[in-house]
């Protein structure tokens, strides 16, 4: 994946910000494959902050590794705000870190279903409890979904870690 600076940039400011604290992080990924645990852990640093990534690409591994519930992905589908909520909480539940970032999406060229185009993307990320979960549609071939669904998770928390209130 290409570097961008504001990637960079954000991750500086997770790190900041998650070391001030004492907390740790984690991610939970699907179709970018490990791509934000692998740009956080391109800083130097990251083992002081990134407890560490899962890759949950298959139905079976959000359920067993998460907590996703198969009724929550029979209901809402696995690209869904309410799929990758449950990524979220089962991550800081189950895992025991205090922010996160998850992700699910279809980076193509295939899998598009009715309502959910190539480059639909969930992204969510959580601060100590508190989520923010969108759904972005990213435009371009597989690698640039991916790369931009990366970018924007990281700068998702970026944001969460400087804007919100947080519990101490």
């Amino acid at each position: 994946m290409m570097e961008l600076p504001e990637v960079t940039t954000n991750i500086h400011c997770i790190a900041e910000k998650l070391l001030q604290r004492g907390w740790w992080m984690a991610t939970a990924e699907s179709c970018t494959g490990g791509g934000i645990a692998a740009a956080l852990t391109a800083v130097p640093g990251s083992s002081g902050w990134f407890a560490g990534g899962l890759v949950t690409y298959s139905i079976p591994w959000k359920e067993r590794l998460l907590g996703v519930s198969s009724a929550t992905i029979e209901d809402f589908g696995v690209v869904s705000e309410e799929t990758v909520s449950a990524m979220l909480q089962g991550l800081l539940e189950k895992h025991g870190v205090q922010a996160g970032i998850a992700v699910s999406g279809i980076a193509g060229p295939t899998g598009a279903e009715p309502g959910k185009p190539v480059g639909t993307v969930v992204l969510g990320a959580c601060v100590n409890g508190t989520q923010q979960v969108e759904t972005c549609h990213f435009t371009g071939d597989r690698e640039a979904v991916r790369t931009a669904a990366v970018a924007h998770g990281i700068a998702m928390l970026a944001k969460m870690l400087l804007d919100i209130p947080l519990k101490e």
